[in-house]
């Protein structure tokens, strides 16, 4: 099948990239057709048109594979550190503007007011502090991935322990944007949730693992501009089902009350009580712990100096902000309109939000667009955040550890191939468990915010941080965040934390996590300074 796909045709040929476009094209078909034949009826109109959508993606993939070397490893990881400035920020974009973020934002607005609709500014906030403080030095020392600086810093052994929440987070975020687009193809197509994942992810790997970063860069190009035009025009048609703007802002405030702003009066206002401190528990968490992901440094480290590093970042950090204005409409719009009145029961779930207003309250073809957008928002999030983690698997903990005699520019390419496989197919399996959108989404942050961030910041901006004080807080990150619990997996808090309510714990724990993880990083690094001087960072070689 991954031949069929990807073409036995030589890539050099005129037909290398038609054909197996065509073929995928195919393919999808006969398994509509099949789907509809053994009783689970399709919507032709908008599964044809998402085959057609898809087809056009493996193309674009195809045809950056075919621009660049896909066996040369700087291609592959950093498409070559030759990335324009305009690419670069339509891929960090939609990176970040993922299903998750689309339908997670609109989520929240309908069902938690738009206090709790932190995701937004609090990853254009990441995006913009990490290029005033971060890029342009990840990019000066001309690192390959996130990694590189903790992997000289602390040692191979300790950057192979601080990949697995690296990892989690990016393995988290992938399967949380495949569970928002098997929602949504499961409420606007009537396709059955696995199906719908299987099929978007397969795709997804196939041109990832084909083009590397420029099949995934240029494929992000076409999904952003899909992505907001499909957005916006959903906007006017679900608009008059509520009375206009005006109409439904007054009614969504009405209905909010307090959670329609932040908590700006202070700890002691008795409407919010102690979820005070939980709101700004999660607002730091989005916003620092949005900084440390290969998946963002790959687009830093990929740009062709430091100025440019920076100033992509800041730009996708305002157009993240402009993504997320639809999918806060949106979200508004699923809580004012009377389902009833229009015929059909209210969703079961806030998490269908942008599903059914998609579905429900656009006329067909308006609706077949919108749903392209959000399969361009899974897509483009998707394929970026498989290439990352398997790019900082093969280069920081791979190449280190495993090879010893083969030829790393030849071997590691293949290396990299094979783990988008895995690391994709892992993902996909865990996107076909876990049916939240929001918990994996909250999640992926979370473990990075605890444990890589202070790691990340003190291995970059403090001389004197070394492997005991990299342990050293990393063991008490994992402790104090592990002690709060996880309702996610079932783990209930074992640490005495106060402000528990109704079993959840509302003090701002991650944040102490964190903060005392940077504190033990800084204080055991001077205590051992003598038995374990601290290695410098230096400039690494393309």
């Amino acid at each position: 099948m991954i031949k069929l796909l990807t073409g036995i045709i030589s890539p050099t040929s005129s037909n290398s990239k038609i054909t197996p476009s065509l073929t995928l094209i195919i393919i999808l078909l006969l398994i509509g057709l099949g789907l509809d034949y053994y009783g689970s009826p399709v919507y032709w109109p908008g599964f044809i048109s998402m085959v057609v959508f898809y087809g056009l993606i493996f193309y674009l993939g195809m045809y950056a594979s075919s621009l660049k070397s896909s066996n040369n490893l700087n291609q592959l990881l950093l498409a070559g550190r030759s990335m324009p400035v305009g690419i670069a920020v339509f891929t960090m974009s939609a990176t970040w503007v993922g299903g998750g973020y689309i339908n997670g934002t609109a989520e929240y607005t309908a069902s938690s007011g738009l206090a709790w609709v932190q995701a937004p500014w609090g990853y254009a906030l990441s995006l913009i502090i990490g290029g005033l403080f971060f890029a342009g030095k990840m990019r000066t020392y001309r690192f390959k991935t996130m990694l590189d600086p903790l992997s000289q810093r602390f040692g191979k052994k300790m950057t192979a322990v601080l990949f697995l929440p690296a990892l989690s987070g990016e393995v988290f975020w992938t399967a949380a944007i495949l569970t928002a687009l098997g929602t949504t193809f499961g409420t606007v197509l009537s396709l059955d949730f696995n199906t719908s994942i299987l099929l978007s992810a397969t795709i997804a790997i196939i041109y990832t693992a084909i083009g590397g970063l420029w099949a995934v860069a240029l494929t992000d190009i076409f999904q952003m501009i899909l992505l907001l035009a499909g957005l916006f025009v959903i906007l006017p048609f679900a608009l008059d089902h509520t009375g206009g703007l005006a109409e439904t802002w007054n009614t969504y405030s009405q209905n909010q009350g307090t959670s329609l702003l932040p908590p700006w009066k202070g700890w002691n206002d008795a409407a919010w009580g102690n979820t005070y401190w939980q709101w700004w528990d999660y607002a730091l968490l989005l916003t620092f712990g949005g900084i440390p992901w290969q998946v963002y440094f790959q687009r830093v480290l990929s740009s062709k100096d430091a100025k440019t590093a920076k100033r992509l970042s800041i730009i996708a950090g305002f157009v993240c902000i402009l993504a997320a204005i639809p999918a806060v409409l949106i979200g508004m719009i699923g809580n004012v309109v009377d389902w009833n009145a229009i015929g059909i029961n209210p969703p079961e779930e806030a998490a269908l939000t942008l599903p059914y207003a998609v579905r429900y309250l656009t006329p067909p073809l308006v609706a077949t667009v919108g749903l392209g957008a959000i399969a361009a928002a899974v897509m483009s999030s998707a394929d970026s955040s498989i290439l990352s983690a398997s790019s900082m698997f093969t280069w920081n903990v791979y190449k280190p550890l495993f090879i010893k005699k083969q030829d790393p520019k030849k071997h590691l390419p293949k290396i990299i191939k094979r783990s988008i496989w895995i690391i994709g197919i892992s993902a996909t399996l865990l996107a076909l468990q876990v049916k939240s959108v929001y918990v994996l989404w909250s999640l992926c942050s979370d473990f990075v915010y605890c444990i890589l961030f202070p790691q990340l910041t003190t291995a970059l901006f403090d001389k004197k941080a070394n492997v005991y004080g990299s342990i050293s807080g990393f063991a008490v990150a994992l402790f104090l965040r592990m002690g709060g619990g996880e309702a996610a997996f079932g783990l209930e808090p074992f640490l005495p934390y106060p402000m528990i309510e109704n079993g959840e714990v509302l003090f701002p724990f991650r944040t102490m996590a964190m903060a005392s993880s940077l504190i033990t990083i800084l204080i055991v690094s001077r205590l051992t300074q003598k038995t374990c001087p601290a290695t410098p960072l230096v400039p690494c070689k393309d």
